[in-house]
């Protein structure tokens, strides 16, 4: 997997903190930092998604995947899955991830809640790269909500 990042700065200047990453599929995302009205050259233009958003984001599609493939597979009727992640970073640098919720909302037909608390807990302990790694710094903690389709 490959990935290259690159400093864009705004206005075509190099001040800022604007970054373009280029995926190895071929897919581009464009990140930006927080104003810093102590420092303008030294801050963004919150023009787009702070990295550790990015890196946040990243983690609820990697265990929302895991969740509807794994539904899907024990050919459950899922028509929906949603992932809200919230967290807390440490105070000083550096400032890592230190607790995560993520509370899923899934939607189907008869699809019993046990398989849904089963695929969130596979996700978590066998599968989700993102959410694994994540674990090594932050406590991972995981809720869910069924609604009948």
């Amino acid at each position: 997997m490959e990935c290259l990042v690159s400093w864009t700065g705004h206005s075509g200047t190099r001040s800022g903190m604007g970054f373009l990453a280029e995926t190895g599929s071929g897919h581009t995302v464009v990140m930006d930092g927080a104003p810093d009205a102590a420092q303008p050259d030294n801050g963004g233009q919150n023009l787009a998604p702070r990295p550790m958003e990015t890196f946040l984001a990243g983690a609820g599609g990697c265990t929302c995947y895991d969740v509807v493939l794994i539904l899907k597979r024990g050919r459950h009727a899922v028509s929906g899955c949603t992932v809200k992640l919230t967290s807390t970073r440490a105070e000083t640098d550096p400032k890592v991830f230190t607790a995560i919720h993520m509370h899923f909302s899934v939607t189907g037909k008869g699809i019993p809640a046990l398989a849904v608390e089963r695929a969130i807990a596979m996700s978590h302990d066998k599968y989700c790269s993102a959410s694994i790694m994540l674990g090594k710094t932050a406590a991972i903690t995981t809720s869910f909500e069924l609604n009948e389709a």
